[in-house]
C-alpha cells in the first residue's frame, strides 16, 4: 500500500500571513468582505480564521483586484493545512469571489469590472470529510525501548483522532520524560507521519535516542563579584552527585534568582559528561544594582497626603542582607489628622539565618503621629525571625520594645511597652508580586502579641487578630475570560485579652474606619467616642468586605464594594454600632501594580462624621 509522508511542523503550526506582494496590477483597491462558514467545530473554525490571509489583511492591507485573486488562491493551501492539523485529511476547501471560484482564472478580471468601491463578497466553506486516526506509534530504532514511565508520557493510542498538534505535544513530554528520568542528553526528533488513505490512518514514527543516565557533577558560579560564593553554595537546592533532572535544576535557577541581589540567573549543562561521567551544572549570574531610590506617595481624604522616600542597600556584607532607610512624611491634609507627622525607620534582614529560608528582621523606627484620637510620638525597636515552612506557610516571632508619649482628650501619658508578637500566614495565590491583584486561592494571617506595659503599676494583655481573604475568578464558571472579572472576600476580627479600654495605651486600642477596615468612614471613625466625638478606641473589631472587581480593556478597569465593622469596648467582637459603607473606584494597571482610586460613602453615617472619603494608592485594598 502506497503511503504518504507529511510535514507535520506545517500541519501543526498554521502559516504566518504574508504581507501583500507591492508589484500588485492594479493600483486601486479593491474593498471585500470575507465571510467564513461555521464547520460545526468552534476549535478548527478558529484555526481556520487564524490561517487565513484574506481574514487577517481585510482591513489593513488592502490591495487592487490582481492582488486580491493572488490572496484568494494563497488561502486554499493554508486552509487546506489547517484542516489537516485537525485530522481532516481528505477535506475541501471551497473560496467564491463575487459569485465566482475563487480557483477561476479570469477571478482577477472579475474583480476589476466590479463597480468601483462596493466590496466584493468572498466566502469560504468546507467539507470535512472523515476524521483520520492514528495507526501505529513506534520509534525509529528498534533497538531502543520505552520504559512504561515514558510509555505514559508519550501518551498517543491508535485510534485517537490524528491531531497534529497533540502528535508534537507528544514529542516534547517524551523528551522532558527522558530528561527528567536523567537522560541529560536525550534527543526526539520530530515525529514522521505516514498517511494512510485506505484505512483513514495516520501512522506516526518518532526517531529517538536516549543516551545515558548522567548526575551532577561539579557545580560552577560564574559571574559572582559582591555576593560571597559560600553564601550561593549553601543555599543551592542542587548538589553534586544527585540525578540531573531539569525540573530540580530549574527550581534552584529560581530559587536563587528569587533571593534579590541579581536581575538575572541562567542554569545550564556542560555540552558532554566529564571523564568520570557526571555533567558539569552552570549557574551564570548578573548581579542587580547595589542601591535604589524609592518615592512613597499616597493619599486619602480622611489620612490626608503621605510622601517620602526609601534608600536601599541590596548587598551590604555579601550573603544578600537587605538595608532599607526611609523616611516619610504624614499628616498632610485630611479629616482624621490634626498635623503633620513623620515615620523614620531603618530596616535590616538577613536572610538564611541560622538556617535555609529563615530571615532575621531587625527595625528601629521612629513615629509621630497627631490623629484625631491621639497625639503619639515614639520610639520601637523590633527584632523577628521569619521561617518559610513551605510554598503557603510562613510563621514569625520576634521582640518588641516602644518608649512613646501620647496625649489624649487633653492628657499626657508616658508608656514604655514590650512584646513578643508571634504570627502565621498561609497564602495560595501564587503571587510573585504582592502588588498584583489575585485571582484565586485564599489569604489567611494568624497573629498574637502578648504585651506588657510598664506604666501605672503595669499592665500584661494580648492582642489576637485574624484576616482572611479569597478570591473568586468567574472564569471558572465560564462567564467570562480568566483573570478579568474577580469577586474578593476579606474578613477581619481582633480582640484584647487580659485588660480593659483604658489600661491600654490609647494606640493599643483597636479603631475602625479607612481603606484597612470601613471605607466611606474617615480613619478611627468608626468605634466607642467621647463625649467632644473623639474617638476611645476599643477592645474588639470586626469588618468584612464584598468587592467585584472587572478588567476593562488592555490597562483599565473598576471595582464596587460594600465594607461593614464595628468596634466595642469589650473583649468580644460582634458587638457595638455596626457601620456600612458603600462605593466604587478606577483601576490603571501598570506593571509594577494597579494604581487604584476609590469613592467611598457612608450608609449609616454616624453625627459629626464625614459625607464620604476618597482613597488613592497603589495596589488593590486586599
Amino acid at each position: 500500500m502506497r503511503l504518504r509522508r507529511l510535514d507535520l511542523v506545517v500541519l501543526a503550526a498554521l502559516v504566518t500571513v504574508a504581507a501583500p506582494s507591492r508589484t500588485a496590477l492594479a493600483a486601486t483597491p479593491q474593498p471585500y468582505t470575507t465571510k467564513l462558514v461555521p464547520t460545526g467545530q468552534a476549535d478548527l473554525d478558529a484555526a481556520l480564521r487564524a490561517s487565513s490571509s484574506l481574514i487577517a489583511l481585510q482591513k489593513t492591507r488592502k490591495v487592487g483586484p490582481f492582488a486580491l485573486a493572488g490572496r484568494i488562491r494563497s488561502d486554499y493551501g493554508r486552509l487546506q493545512t489547517a484542516l489537516q492539523s485537525f485530522g481532516y485529511y481528505d477535506g475541501a476547501v471551497t473560496i467564491t469571489a463575487a459569485g465566482h471560484s475563487g480557483q477561476d482564472p479570469q477571478l482577477a478580471n472579475v474583480l476589476a469590472a466590479f463597480p468601483a468601491g462596493k466590496p466584493a463578497p468572498v466566502t469560504l466553506s468546507f467539507a470535512r470529510g472523515p476524521l483520520f486516526t492514528l495507526g501505529r506509534v513506534q520509534i525509529s530504532d528498534p533497538g531502543e525501548t520505552l520504559s512504561p514511565q515514558l510509555e505514559s508520557a508519550l501518551g498517543l493510542q491508535s485510534g485517537q483522532p490524528a491531531i497534529a498538534s497533540e502528535v508534537l505535544a507528544a514529542q516534547g513530554r517524551l523528551l522532558g520524560a527522558l530528561r527528567d528520568s536523567g537522560h541529560a542528553f536525550a534527543d526526539v526528533k520530530t515525529p514522521l507521519a505516514y498517511l494512510r488513505p485506505a484505512s483513514r490512518t495516520l501512522d506516526i514514527v518518532y526517531d529517538l535516542h536516549q543516551g545515558p543516565v548522567v548526575h551532577i557533577g561539579r557545580i560552577e558560579l560564574v559571574g559572582l563579584k559582591r555576593v560571597n560564593p559560600s553564601f550561593i553554595r549553601r543555599r543551592l537546592l542542587e548538589h553534586t552527585g544527585e540525578l540531573y533532572q531539569p525540573g530540580t535544576i530549574e527550581a534552584a535557577r529560581q530559587d536563587l534568582a528569587s533571593i534579590g541581589v541579581f536581575s538575572s540567573v541562567q542554569a545550564r549543562i556542560g555540552d558532554k559528561p566529564d571523564a568520570d561521567g557526571t555533567v558539569p551544572l552552570i549557574f551564570t549570574f548578573t548581579e542587580a544594582r547595589l542601591h535604589t531610590v524609592a518615592a512613597n506617595v499616597g493619599y486619602s481624604t480622611d489620612l490626608g497626603g503621605s510622601a517620602g522616600l526609601t534608600w536601599t542597600h541590596h548587598d551590604l556584607f555579601g550573603n544578600a542582607e537587605e538595608l532599607q532607610l526611609a523616611a516619610i512624611a504624614t499628616g498632610l491634609g485630611g479629616t482624621s489628622q490634626q498635623g503633620l507627622g513623620y515615620d523614620v525607620y531603618a530596616n535590616l534582614s538577613k536572610p538564611d539565618f541560622l538556617r535555609r529560608d529563615q530571615t532575621l528582621v531587625l527595625r528601629l523606627e521612629g513615629l509621630k503621629q497627631d490623629l484625631i484620637a491621639y497625639n503619639q510620638t515614639a520610639l520601637l525597636a523590633r527584632a523577628a525571625i521569619n521561617r518559610r515552612l513551605s510554598k503557603q506557610w510562613t510563621v514569625s516571632a520576634g521582640l518588641g520594645a516602644e518608649q512613646e508619649q501620647i496625649i489624649q482628650e487633653g492628657v499626657t501619658s508616658d508608656y514604655t511597652l514590650g512584646s513578643i508578637p508571634i504570627s502565621a500566614a498561609f497564602d495560595s495565590t501564587d503571587l510573585s508580586n504582592p502588588l498584583d491583584p489575585a485571582t484565586h486561592g485564599v489569604r489567611v494571617g494568624l497573629s498574637a502579641t502578648p504585651t506588657y506595659s510598664v506604666q501605672k503599676g503595669g499592665a500584661f494583655f494580648t492582642i489576637l487578630q485574624v484576616t482572611g481573604s479569597t478570591y473568586f475568578d468567574l472564569a471558572r464558571i465560564g462567564l467570562t475570560a480568566p483573570g478579568r472579572s474577580v469577586i474578593a472576600l476579606r474578613a477581619l476580627v481582633g480582640s484584647v485579652q487580659g485588660a480593659s479600654t483604658f489600661q491600654l495605651p490609647p494606640d493599643q486600642r483597636f479603631y475602625g474606619g479607612g481603606s484597612a477596615t470601613i471605607r466611606g468612614f474617615k480613619y478611627q471613625g468608626v468605634g466607642p467616642l467621647f463625649p467632644d466625638g473623639n474617638p476611645v478606641g476599643g477592645t474588639s473589631i470586626d469588618a468584612a468586605t464584598i468587592e467585584f472587581r472587572q478588567r476593562l480593556f488592555k490597562s483599565w478597569g473598576f471595582a464596587t464594594f460594600v465594607d461593614a465593622g464595628q468596634v466595642a469596648s469589650r473583649s468580644a467582637p460582634f458587638e457595638g454600632t455596626l457601620r456600612i459603607g458603600a462605593g466604587a473606584g478606577v483601576r490603571y494597571f501598570t506593571p509594577i501594580g494597579p494604581i487604584r482610586v476609590d469613592f467611598a460613602v457612608p450608609l449609616n453615617k454616624p453625627p459629626g462624621g464625614d459625607s464620604f472619603e476618597l482613597y488613592v494608592g497603589l495596589g488593590e485594598t486586599f
